[in-house]
């Protein structure tokens, strides 16, 4: 008897495996990001707020409905920024986690980010081996 319990699953049907049910759509034409409504009346907290979100990878992704949601979100942002409260944070940290705004948001949606393009491997500092021998004997 090798164990107990019943043999595990095929890997396909596993709970943690990569291939998920999901939806496929069409791809949908890429979206300009929209200039936001009353731009140069909000602060520069909230309008810093917009231009990183309109500058990051994921709003390659985004369609018109991803842009909707952030330009509603806008005047949460700048009330936050006017008077911080709780319940106004937490209303934009939800709409953002389901937009990708952090890295376990993203690995949650399943969201890979290419990482930085380099022509050379960076490589960590190293000192020629008698300079260490000289700040040891000082």
């Amino acid at each position: 008897m090798a164990g107990n319990g019943p043999a595990p699953k095929e890997g396909r049907v596993r709970r943690n495996a990569d291939s998920v049910d999901s939806i496929t759509l069409d791809n949908p034409p890429l979206v300009e990001p929209p200039k936001l409504r009353g731009y140069a009346k909000y602060s520069a907290a909230t309008r810093e707020w917009w231009d990183t979100w309109k500058d990051s990878p994921q709003a390659a992704a985004f369609t018109s409905t991803d842009w909707m949601r952030l330009a509603m979100l806008a005047p949460l942002v700048e009330q936050y920024h006017a008077e911080p409260k709780t319940a106004l944070l937490a209303e934009i940290r939800l709409n953002e986690e389901r937009l990708g705004a952090t890295v376990a948001d993203r690995q949650r949606l399943r969201m890979k980010l290419s990482g930085p393009k380099e022509s050379k491997p960076r490589l960590a500092p190293v000192k020629d081996i008698t300079d260490r021998r000289k700040s040891l004997e000082d």
